[in-house]
């Protein structure tokens, strides 16, 4: 049989039709491979109902907004999928569930139709295609974003176990999951928990001889919270992450970084939390201070949040820029911290997820374009301002207003008997006479004229005669300088009453420049400025005119009724902007400040992203609870300290962290609250608790800032050489960290994870790095309160063992007593360390030098120093353990 020719042979499918082949074989595979995960899915979501805002709106968000969204300028097709429309309900609604036209381009797999398309790399999941199936399925009933709708208290979840409603939610979403909260922690470690929490400082020696009397009673946290609440230090505590939100600083930033005087601000803030100002009057305060009936003067002090905004001097910048700048930024501060939300992008454009149109962005921004800032020069005293005196200053000054009247009183009578006004022409001679006289005649001529033997030559200079004309309590320096050179010129001396008054008021002047000028809020006078859309966020390219208002789509008419009859003009005040605010229906504020404060003590909030409580933030981890809170802290005036104590007092707060390693493994962030909370204390904590320990820490409150050590140099290069660092002496070295001088564009070096102060931050990352522990173990305020909590307490007193000290030294740092094993590792190092240092005298007189206080040894033979160098190592290493500079 012949063979054929193989060239000859005809393919069985042409290149086209393997092709096509192939490209449906992919589609059915992964049809096939889809419907395999789509029923995988199946079995989780069987039982649940599907939530609007929790189930569909994210998966919308994350994979539809960015074409369909908000924002028209991105928009593809003039379809909109984040809220209701006709063209949406044709594709949702217009045909059965299983064949609408939404549904077959994201359940399909052919690449030329699916939805979102390939090149954006996103693609849905089996478990959210089929959300989105039973969500259709439902008829698709559209709702709003969590966060955006109104806040109603639920009921707390029957519980025997829980007598903090707190518990009651947690316990609840617990048993979902087949888990129970962890035990109470031990009372020791509980009390410092709180110490620290509540004051930014470990637990005083009578806090701990009051409470820790027994081991076998369980620790009175209430009592414990309620004289905590009580302490000074409890405000400086809290103030530190407001500050950071109110990008709080002692200079202006920029290039030129100039000093301001914003420290009494500072000082006001720490105050209203000392004193529990109610949350809505501190945002009245802050927002509106100055425009509140008979505002007064600390009212007006508390405006100064709002102008803690950089300032911009450097060379050739355009004024009208700089003013738009600093709007943008009181606008956006205030969107952040009251309504959780980032404004930011709708500078330029309408939000991408988020229905906050640029028009919205412009209308709150009207609420802070009517002050009198016009944006030029970097003065970091920008009128207006407001004189914040100390009490010493007010007296000081009032006893040189009371010796200038009565000094000015003796200046005007020589004036009336030599010089009497009555009698002088005006004369229009020289600035000054070279030619000396030995008197002045004043005389009247035949006629009643007033005539001097002064001719025009050697007259009274003009500027002179103006001066003189003047009650002499009103005249400049300057002023009274010219009368005195005058005089000394023509008679050879000037009287002691002018040379008196001239001392008073160069004292008086000195006197006001040290007073701090206090940038706060004011309107300015006549008609109001206009409020503009601004083509991607430029100052020079208005473009529709907007009025002062509220974002529409938070806007209830309940609420804008309110605002609008309590407002005499029809122009909207940053008074009425905070009102609404605070109002009932606003369903945001009273959200965003609790988890807020719940992220403070918890180090998350039940809202991970505090700043975004938008569409793309993320979901609470237990949203009832969070309602609930919300709720109860309006219902009770917007009391801080209540919803403080209701926080560190529940069951949920109280739980011990040493739970077994497979706790933390499945639930890494705590998100379940099923253990307490455990994360890094913050730097300036940690620097803090190092000097109370010690002995050094100075406890004055208030006042300005300080100028701890900090490693030469940084200044200087931050500012080629235009700023130079001198720290404080004596007491300024051991003040607290919040009075620590900020430098915007260079902070203190010692302070790690903290804001910029530069823009608003509400939320400051957590991180762990080589840098930090070097940080800890060399900077020289670790070094000295180590030093002098190991000389000062334990190596002056000789008859102790080495045992006996270190469960002293470990007790008295943290609050517990050292376990066996503890204290086995410590005697180790004690033998290593001790031997090293006998031997090597220049290491332990450089552990000695350390820090501007002096040393107190026992001796100064080498074997004393030698163990006061052993005992500071020895204090450091406890000083760095993870359970001292962590919560536990």
């Amino acid at each position: 049989m012949p063979q054929r020719n193989r060239e000859q042979r005809q393919p069985v499918l042409s290149p086209s039709m393997c092709r096509v082949f192939l490209s449906g074989w992919l589609i059915v595979s992964a049809s096939l491979a889809m419907a395999c995960e789509l029923l995988a899915a199946e079995g989780e979501f069987s039982s649940k109902s599907i939530n609007f805002s929790k189930d569909v709106l994210p998966i919308l968000s994350d994979n539809c907004f960015h074409c369909h969204g908000p924002d028209s300028q991105s928009r593809q097709a003039e379809l909109r999928l984040d809220q209701p429309n006709p063209a949406l309900d044709q594709i949702l609604r217009e045909s059965a569930p299983g064949q609408s036209v939404f549904w077959e381009r994201v359940s399909t797999t052919d690449p030329d139709l699916i939805m979102p398309p390939p090149e954006t790399k996103h693609r849905l999941t089996a478990a959210q295609l089929l959300l989105l199936q039973r969500w259709l399925q439902a008829g698709a009933p559209w709702g709003k974003h969590w966060a955006f709708e109104p806040i109603i208290k639920p009921a707390v979840p029957e519980s025997d176990r829980a007598e903090n409603p707190i518990d009651a939610f947690v316990i609840a979403q617990l048993h979902q999951v087949g888990k129970e909260l962890s035990p109470q922690a031990d009372s020791a470690r509980l009390l410092r928990r709180l110490a620290l929490d509540l004051t930014g400082l470990p637990p005083s020696l009578e806090l701990r001889q009051k409470y820790l009397k027994s081991s076998n009673q369980p620790l009175d946290a209430g009592a414990v919270v309620d004289e905590l609440l009580a302490s000074p230090h409890y405000g400086e505590r809290m103030a530190w992450e407001w500050l950071e939100a109110a990008r709080y600083a002692d200079t202006n930033g920029y290039q030129g970084d100039a000093e301001r005087t914003m420290w009494p601000w500072r000082d006001w803030v720490v105050e209203a939390f000392n004193q529990n100002l109610s949350f809505a009057d501190f945002t009245r305060a802050q927002l509106a201070g100055d425009l509140l009936s008979q505002a007064t003067d600390r009212q007006k002090l508390a405006t100064a949040f709002l102008r803690n905004h950089m300032i911009n001097g450097e060379g050739g910048r355009i004024a009208a820029e700089n003013r738009i700048d600093y709007v943008m930024d009181m606008t956006e501060t205030t969107g952040t911290v009251w309504l959780g939300l980032t404004m930011n992008c709708c500078r330029c454009h309408d939000h991408k997820f988020d229905p906050i149109r640029q028009q919205d962005y412009y209308q709150l921004s009207g609420f802070f374009n009517n002050t009198p800032v016009d944006g030029s020069g970097g003065n970091p005293q920008t009128p207006p301002v407001l004189e914040w005196p100390s009490e010493e200053q007010k007296e000081h000054r009032n006893r040189l207003l009371k010796e200038r009247q009565e000094i000015a009183e003796k200046v005007l009578a020589w004036e009336d008997e030599f010089v009497p006004l009555k009698h002088l022409a005006p004369a229009e001679g020289p600035a000054l006479s070279t030619q000396p006289v030995s008197a002045i005649e004043v005389f009247d001529d035949a006629n009643g004229v007033a005539t001097s033997p002064w001719h025009q030559d050697d007259g009274l200079p003009a500027e002179v005669r103006a001066i003189r004309q003047k009650p002499p309590q009103d005249r400049k320096a300057s002023e009274l300088t010219q009368l005195i050179n005058f005089w000394n010129q023509w008679q050879g001396q000037s009287p002691q009453s002018l040379l008196m008054l001239k001392s008073r008021i160069d004292e008086l002047d000195a006197l006001q420049r040290s007073i701090p000028q206090v940038m706060v809020m004011q309107e300015r006078a006549g008609e109001p400025r206009k409020n503009f859309i601004l083509s991607k966020g430029l100052y020079n390219q208005p473009q529709a005119e907007v009025p002062t208002d509220v974002p529409l789509f938070l806007k209830s008419k309940k609420a804008s009724e309110r605002f609008r009859d309590q407002n005499v003009s029809p122009v909207l005040t940053r008074r009425e902007l905070s009102e609404w605010l605070l109002h009932d229906e606003n369903p945001l504020v009273a959200r965003v400040v609790v988890n807020r404060i719940w992220q403070q003590f918890f180090g998350i909030g039940l809202v991970k992203t505090s700043e975004d409580f938008g569409i793309q933030g993320e979901k609470p981890s237990h949203p009832e609870l969070l309602d609930w809170l919300a709720a109860d802290f309006r219902e009770h005036g917007w009391d801080i300290k209540r919803l403080v104590k209701q926080m560190v007092t529940s069951r949920t707060y109280c739980q011990t962290t040493l739970v077994p390693r497979e706790a933390y493994v499945d639930d890494p962030e705590n998100r379940l609250l099923a253990r307490g909370p455990r994360y890094r204390w913050p730097a300036w904590m940690l620097r803090d608790q190092a000097l109370a320990v010690s002995g050094l820490l100075v406890p004055k409150t208030g006042g300005p800032p300080v100028k701890p050590y900090q490693p030469e140099g940084l200044w200087e290069e931050a500012t080629f050489g235009a700023k130079r660092y001198q720290a404080d002496q004596g007491d300024s070295l051991y003040r607290r960290s919040l009075y620590t001088f900020w430098r915007r564009i260079i902070a203190p070096p010692m302070f790690f994870d903290t804001a910029n102060r530069q823009t608003c931050i509400v939320r400051t990352s957590r991180t762990n790095t080589p840098l930090q522990a070097l940080a800890l173990w060399n900077d020289p305020v670790y070094l000295e309160a180590a030093r002098v909590l190991a000389t000062r307490f334990f190596v002056n007193d000789r008859k102790l063992h080495d045992d006996e000290r270190l469960r002293r030294l470990f007790e008295h740092i943290l609050v517990r007593e050292p376990t066996p094993q503890e204290l086995e590792l410590l005697r180790t190092s004690i033998m290593s360390w001790r031997d090293r240092l006998v031997q090597s005298p220049e290491q332990v007189n450089d552990l000695l030098a350390v820090g501007a206080s002096p040393a107190s040894l026992a001796g100064e033979d080498s074997a004393s120093r030698a163990e006061a160098a052993l005992w500071t190592v020895v204090t450091m290493i406890l000083f760095n353990l993870d359970e001292t500079v962590s919560k536990e």
